[in-house]
Formats: structure tokens, sequence, C-alpha cells
């Protein structure tokens, strides 16, 4: 075998099995990225919608508490608003079911939304709720507390499957960088090999030829005995003719 083709396949091999490491690499990287990207599109927006929920229903249960006090304009105000950031919030967890029986959680919170907003719908400013703080404790309030527990459930599911998700994703981080060791020590360990073999197969001959062409010029016969089929036997048969001619 040649020293250029000897050379070629050292080199060749070490890229190899880096080029191999940093592809399986990327390969998972990607698929981190993937399912980062998923988390951000899933589990995420179900959490943000249900705190935009809670954050709705408290501003409700403030307007309740305004109209109670006789502040019709503003109560309402602060209801209907609330309303329409509530159902938007809803709307988008309802359209982002991605956990196992996310969709009853989401069907119970309709539910007692419902219920919750057929009570406050009824005219309180002037009647004889205004002021009354006993209905509003046995009949808005227990309602009110279902529906937050109702929505905590839901953010409970999303952040337990968000958390079991980044758990995995460590996980595969840790099998992403593996390859990335194991061929730092792999090019390493070859790397050594390698120069044995560049020491026994090139280095080790050339001294053998120079140490023979002293030996000739000192009066002994020019001998190197080179083992290898190659450019340096070649090399050593020429200079062995050259000093046979001499």
């Amino acid at each position: 075998m040649k020293i250029k083709l000897k050379l070629f396949l050292g080199f060749f091999t070490l890229v190899l099995m880096l080029a191999l490491a940093g592809a399986y690499s990327i390969i998972e990287f990607t698929r981190i990225s993937t399912s980062v990207n998923a988390i951000l599109e899933d589990n995420y927006q179900s959490i943000q919608a249900t705190k935009d929920m809670l954050e709705a229903i408290e501003r409700e249960d403030s307007g309740i508490l305004l109209l109670l006090m006789g502040n019709f304009r503003e109560g309402r105000h602060t209801i209907s608003l609330s309303d329409s950031i509530f159902r938007r919030s809803l709307d988008i967890a309802r359209n982002n079911l991605t956990e196992e029986n996310e969709q009853q959680y989401v069907t119970n919170i309709e539910s007692y939304y419902t219920r919750y907003r057929s009570i406050i719908e009824y005219p309180i400013v002037n009647t004889s709720r205004q002021g009354n703080i006993e209905w509003y404790e046995t009949e808005v309030y227990p309602l009110f507390q279902d529906l937050k527990k109702a929505i905590h459930t839901l953010m409970d599911l999303n952040q337990t499957s968000m958390y079991r998700e980044a758990m995995m994703l460590k996980e595969k981080s840790k099998r992403a960088i593996m390859p990335g060791i194991v061929a730092i020590g792999a090019g390493i360990v070859f790397t050594l090999i390698f120069n044995i073999f560049i020491n026994y197969y090139l280095v080790s001959p050339i001294k053998r030829l120079v140490r023979s062409i002293r030996n000739y010029k000192r009066g002994t016969v020019f001998g190197a005995d080179i083992e290898t089929n190659d450019e340096l036997k070649e090399l050593e048969n020429s200079i062995r003719d050259l000093t046979s001619k001499i």
C-alpha cells in the first residue's frame, strides 16, 4: 500500500468519525428544537390561556362587587370587558387540546362559567340583590370558586406535561452531547494509534535509510531492510542500485 493512500485512509477515518458524530448531534439538536417549539405552541399557550381566564374572572368578580355597591356603569363595563377576555382565552384552550382528558377539563370550565354567567346576568343594581352580601356569598362566590378550581386543574395538567417534556428534553440533550464526547475520545485514541502507525511505516523506515546511507559511507554494504511494499521500498531499491554501480 502506498504512503499516500495510508495517510489518506488515516485522515479519512478520523474525519469520518467526527462527521458522523457531528451529524448525529445535529439531528438530535434539531429534534430538541422541534420539541421546544411544540411545548411553546401547545402547553405554554394553554397555560397562558388559563392565566388569562383566571385574571378575567377575578375582574368579573370585582365588577359584581361594584354592582352590589350600586355602581351600575362601571360594574357592567368591567364584567363585559372581562367576559370577552375570558371567552377569547377559552377558545384558545378549546382549540389547543394536546393532553389526555384535556377536553373534559375545558368542558367543565365551560359548564361552570355558563352557570356563573347565568347568575350575574340578572339585574343587581336597584334590586333586592344590591348590597345583599348574603346572596353573593351563597350563590355567586361558590360558583366563582368552582370555576377557579376548574381553571387551575387545566393549568396544572399543562404545567405537569410541560415539566415532563422538559425532563425528556434534558435526557435528549445528554444523548445529543454524548456522540461528541465519544468522538473526541475516539479521535484522541485514533490519533495516538495513527501516530504509532506513521512512526512504524514512515518515520522508522526513513531513519533506517538514513542510517544505512551513513554506514555505507563508512564502508558497510547498503541495506535498510524496508519491509513495506511502498515508495520507501522503491527508494531503498533505487539507492541499492545506485550504490552497486558506484
